[in-house]
């Protein structure tokens, strides 16, 4: 919906899946985080890491709508640095964050949805559609190549196309 909250949620779920964040992430992003001019996130990540992030398509398109439409009106009394408020103009939580994917999991017919299933998502179609691990873990922000490999398995059919496709 184009209701401050509606544009909020909107934007959340494209940036979660779109950037490849952490709920943690999300509602650590400050405005000053944001330059979409440069089309890139720089994102807090686990460890105080900084990292930038591309931000492009349907997620560029649903936080300039969110904060050119939405965030103001939900900006409270006392300034927030927060990009993802809530409706008292602080800043959004990790728990409404769950929340708000879980809710709109339910629109489309998805039970139990997660941000980490839209993270999960994001790294598997990465490499489905034939990213570098090592890009796909820069993106991330794991230290460790061996996490990204853990949880983007890839699925078998997929392998199976691929390899049908490109072998003699």
């Amino acid at each position: 919906p184009a209701t401050p909250a509606g544009l909020r949620d909107h934007a959340a779920l494209e940036v979660l899946y779109g950037c490849g964040l952490r709920a943690s992430e999300l509602t650590g992003l400050d405005c000053r985080n944001v330059l979409l001019d440069e089309g890139v996130l720089r994102v807090l990540g686990k460890g105080s890491k900084e990292r930038a992030v591309p931000i492009l398509g349907a997620a560029t398109a649903a936080l300039e709508a969110y904060l050119d439409r939405g965030r103001g009106a939900l900006v409270g009394r006392r300034p927030c640095d927060a990009v993802f408020l809530n409706a008292r103009g602080g800043r959004l939580s990790r728990q409404s964050v769950h929340a708000i994917v879980e809710k709109y999991g339910r629109v489309v017919g998805i039970s139990g949805l997660h941000p980490h299933t839209l993270r999960h998502s994001f790294a598997t179609h990465l490499l489905e559609g034939g990213a570098d691990l090592r890009v796909v873990q820069e993106l991330l922000g794991h230290a460790n190549v061996a996490t990204t490999q853990l949880y983007t398995h890839l699925d078998r059919s997929h392998i199976r196309r691929v390899y049908l496709s490109a072998h003699p």
